[in-house]
């Protein structure tokens, strides 16, 4: 928690990545190669391809063949998931028994803005919230972050002036400040993902 990334940092999300930024998940996983998270999700690694627009393109044709679509890059000790249109990352059932040991990270947006951030630690979840009202917050240790939510850009104030704007890149930034993974537009170019099939979360 040695970095200051704030929703600013990630303004280039909605100018170089709208069709991203209408319907996510970004999930970073500690500790786990892409094969060996793909192996935990119970699913067979597949094409390999360079870039988030990449696979942007590629969930579009696997949506319409009715498959659920993952693309996973390592970045360091971390495993970067991008989802189209996906949740996978902040689906409890899914994503527990993977941050047994190790920390999970991932936030998620749909097309109707219903927005999640989950914080997994060693099988628990240590915080829970949606960004579009990060005033309810659940999880083991639901205030730990009260200070690094409001520098990554959340407005915590209580009443009906509670500012939301910028709150899906604070989500960004909030998981660089957990992770110090800086998701930047050249990673997002260059990312080697393998990319994979998988069975959709139960809900």
């Amino acid at each position: 928690m040695n970095n200051h990334s704030t929703a600013a940092d990630y303004g280039w999300l909605e100018e170089q990545y709208q069709h991203l930024m209408e319907a996510y998940c970004v999930t970073l996983v500690q500790g786990l190669s892409p094969d060996a998270l793909l192996t935990a999700l119970e699913a067979e690694p597949g094409e390999r391809i360079t870039g988030v627009a990449e696979l942007g393109r590629l969930t579009d044709e696997e949506w319409r063949l009715g498959a659920y679509f993952v693309g996973i890059a390592s970045v360091g000790d971390w495993s970067l998931m991008v989802e189209y249109n996906g949740y996978l990352g902040v689906d409890d059932t899914r994503m527990l028994p993977v941050s047994r040991g190790r920390t999970v990270v991932s936030h998620f947006r749909n097309i109707n803005a219903v927005d999640h951030f989950s914080w997994y630690e060693d099988g628990v979840t240590r915080l829970h919230f949606e960004p579009l009202f990060p005033r309810r917050r659940d999880g083991s240790h639901p205030d730990e972050l009260l200070t690094a939510m409001r520098e990554s850009g959340f407005d915590l104030s209580e009443g009906d002036d509670a500012s939301f704007d910028g709150h899906t890149e604070a989500a960004f930034a909030l998981a660089e400040r957990i992770t110090g993974v800086r998701l930047t537009p050249e990673l997002f170019a260059s990312a080697e993902f393998v990319c994979a099939r998988v069975a959709e979360p139960r809900r």
